[in-house]
């Protein structure tokens, strides 16, 4: 009779560890007069679990965030859930798992974020193995605001099903007001995979609680977040440009005393700000309304319209929603033609020229209650702004370099809604709700005797600011290079005294300036990258970590190709090669990007 097996093959054992493993229970128990069943329990039902992958792609941490959610939920629904940022794809084989959620924000016009570069180029590429076993669902995160929303989980979504992978659950899109919508995928999806196949992913596990997922580690308290920001006081605020200047950047400085909040360079700052309030009494004007109305708050509860509409919505850019119901209301043929599936140009063109205030007013026929108009609006969301200053040099404070938004169209001067709360509407003083959020992709190197190279034109110098006085803090003995740029040195040249002082120590050890008006030909960044080809590769070379901050659009694209030809041509290697290196700087987080 052959002797039960208590140690099953699954165990982590060799076949001699097992057998010897065996015949000592076996022997254990048998004097003890107990002979079991085979000890399968806890091994089986932990093998039992069916494994979930949760990948994620995250630019400034949300999706990251939404992800450690996820991984959660689906743990506490049986699954052998686990997570992994879409920079480390190489590690996994997706034709071996059998249940991946891709939760993704976008980046620029529709792409995946910096950490999901890699991992969409090789999903995309053309000789990618069938995913025909696979189950999947995303959830995208994206802006209303940018003609290809959710444009990176789009196509994730999109290649997974031309892979053959079945989608269990329809993809979530997310605008900024995301939390509901997420909650829901979650909540669906993991019930979806449940009952794919058939299958359930263990005997008896507790279906996904609708409760918030606690977090994987207990936080400290207090405990501040975009939901319950710390009211800190804006103690500076000052104008950075000079006299003639066509913009307006200011550098705020905010106390974070009694907050216990603290930072890291190359985090950003949420600030939560309210609403202009002459631009709220134009709106409950031309609504009829003395703004005492109740209407839906943020939080679902009923508050005054006038309290609505100056701290819990958005009530500057009109949404296409808005458009259908005034254009029906009203019957205008030229709203009607606007919104017709070959007009999307015209359209958008029509809506960036204009503000709800201007549809309000242009048709006043429509006569939109105030819980109508409320349920056109989005919620108000926190702006993100890269930090400028480091504690170790500035204990308690956190700075910020921000361009005041200020423009004029249709006869109407715009402001920016965060920007001129911080310029205009809060005094020396005053509370300016705060929180911050971490951004592991955008960090200083490890080692302090790494050189960096920064590239920051105008506000995007902010980070860099902070990085330079970091490194002299901790003692950082790393080189230093800054690429700076603007329109016109004698006005624009931020934080100039702070620069020249840093290169007059030696602490900024390189500093290449581009002011694009201060000749007939306009210079940028990108140029001087150019000019200084040779000794930019050599420092890269020598391990050099290699930053960019600013706008994604227009800079961030053209100083990406500018650093391939850097490459190609000082390096002497192909565009083919110079694509591979630039990869590799990524793979090594030596390239990395704080771009909006």
């Amino acid at each position: 009779m052959s002797r039960i097996p208590y140690i099953p093959e699954t165990a982590p054992f060799s076949p001699e560890q097992r057998e010897w493993l065996n015949g000592y229970l076996a022997g254990l128990l048998s004097d003890a007069g107990t002979l079991p069943s085979p000890v399968a329990t806890l091994p089986e039902a932990e093998a039992a679990k069916e494994p979930l992958l949760v990948l994620f792609g995250s630019q400034t941490g949300t999706a990251e965030s939404l992800a450690k959610q996820v991984k959660t939920e689906a743990a506490g629904a049986g699954f052998d859930s686990r997570i992994l940022d879409m920079a480390q794809h190489e590690s996994v084989d997706l034709t071996k798992e059998s249940k991946v959620l891709v939760v993704t924000s976008t980046w620029g016009d529709g792409d995946p974020p910096d950490n999901a570069v890699s991992f969409w180029e090789r999903l995309s590429a053309e000789d990618h193995p069938s995913l025909d076993h696979l189950h999947f669902s995303v959830l995208a995160l994206g802006d209303t605001n940018y003609e290809d929303f959710c444009g990176a989980g789009k196509k994730f979504d999109s290649r997974f099903e031309q892979l053959g992978a079945k989608r269990v659950h329809p993809r979530t899109d997310c605008d900024l007001d995301y939390e509901e919508l997420a909650k829901t995928w979650t909540l669906g999806v993991i019930e979806s995979l449940k009952s794919s196949n058939g299958t359930s992913p263990a005997t008896g596990s507790a279906a996904p609680s609708t409760e918030a997922p606690a977090p994987e580690t207990a936080p400290e308290t207090p405990t501040w977040s975009r939901k319950n920001p710390f009211p800190a006081k804006l103690v500076t605020n000052r104008k950075l440009n000079g006299e003639g200047s066509n913009k307006d950047v200011r550098h705020f400085e905010i106390d974070l005393s009694g907050s216990g909040l603290s930072y890291e360079v190359g985090d950003a700052l949420g600030v939560v700000p309210t609403n202009c309030q002459e631009l709220v009494q134009e709106i409950l004007t031309a609504i009829g309304s003395d703004g005492e109305e109740a209407v839906p708050g943020a939080s679902g509860e009923e508050v005054a319209l006038r309290h609505a509409l100056t701290t819990d919505y958005h009530i500057t850019a009109p949404s296409p929603a808005l458009l259908t119901l005034i254009a029906r209301r009203t019957g205008d043929e030229t709203l009607a033609k606007l919104l017709e599936k070959d007009a999307l140009k015209e359209r958008d063109a029509f809506l960036s020229q204009r503000e709800i205030i201007d549809l309000l007013v242009a048709f006043p026929e429509a006569k939109l209650t105030p819980k109508e108009l409320i349920g056109q609006l989005k919620k108000m969301q926190p702006r993100l702004y890269s930090i400028s200053s480091s504690l170790r040099a500035f204990p308690d404070q956190v700075h910020l370099t921000v361009s005041r938004v200020g423009y004029t169209t249709n006869s109407r001067v715009r402001k920016g809604v965060c920007s001129s709360f911080l310029s205009d509407r809060v005094d020396d003083r005053g509370t300016v709700p705060v929180f911050v959020q971490i951004s592991k992709t955008f960090r200083l190197p490890e080692n302090g005797d790494t050189p960096i190279i920064m590239v920051g034109p105008g506000t995007g110098i902010a980070p860099f600011r902070a990085f330079l006085h970091d490194r002299r803090a901790t003692g950082a003995k790393g080189d230093n290079w800054l690429f700076f740029g603007d329109q016109r040195r004698d006005t624009d040249y931020l934080y100039q005294d702070e620069l020249e002082a840093m290169v007059a120590d030696g602490h900024l050890n390189k500093l290449d300036l581009a002011f694009s008006r201060d000749q007939a030909e306009k210079v940028y960044v990108q140029d001087r990258m150019l000019e200084q080809a040779k000794e930019l590769y050599e420092w890269l070379e020598r391990g050099a970590h290699f930053y960019v901050c600013g706008d994604a659009k227009r800079m961030a694209k053209d100083v990406d190709n500018t650093l391939h030809k850097v490459i190609e041509t000082s390096g002497g290697v192909s565009p083919e090669a110079a694509a591979e290196y630039v990869a590799n700087l990524k793979k090594a987080k030596r390239y990395q990007r704080d771009v909006y």
